[in-house]
């Protein structure tokens, strides 16, 4: 029997610094057992993963998965390209987004939606140093305004 609900695995933190996210997608990905098991111990990291489109299918890259510690002969290269399950419409959408538009697919996180591992990519568009500082300054005065409030309050 089946789970029920989501649980997230792994987010990827870096993503949103580095880019502006338009638009989140849902795709299975295609894993092995001992791939899953794996991730169900948490032993996943998105830091350094990207997908592209190549004849009509889509890859994540670089997403690194842990080898299973009991999987012995079973387990996989940690760094393989895995295919991601998309209905074919929505991947020549997402293609003609990602070559007119210069957008990239970045995975966003990992997680388990009733008991299948599934990603949430975002249609990201890279963001200029000047765009980071910002969002660093608005962080950093959001935090000193919630430090007086609470002192405040106290």
């Amino acid at each position: 029997m089946r789970t029920k609900g989501t649980k997230t695995i792994a987010e990827n933190r870096q993503a949103r610094h580095e880019y502006f996210v338009l638009e989140s997608f849902e795709a299975g990905i295609e894993l092995t057992g001992t791939e899953v098991k794996s991730i169900r111990q948490g032993a996943v990291n998105l830091k350094d993963s990207w997908c592209s489109i190549e004849g009509g299918e889509m890859f994540i890259k670089q997403m690194h998965i842990s080898p299973y510690e009991k999987g012995n002969i079973y387990n996989r290269d940690p760094l393989r390209v895995r295919r991601l399950l998309m209905h074919r419409a929505e991947i020549h959408k997402l293609l003609g987004r990602t070559k007119q538009d210069g957008l990239t697919l970045v995975p966003l996180s990992l997680y388990f939606k009733d008991g299948r591992v599934k990603v949430q990519l975002g249609l990201c568009k890279g963001k200029k140093l000047y765009d980071k500082r910002a969002d660093a300054a608005k962080r950093d005065a959001k935090r000193t305004i919630d430090r007086a409030i609470k002192e405040h309050n106290q």
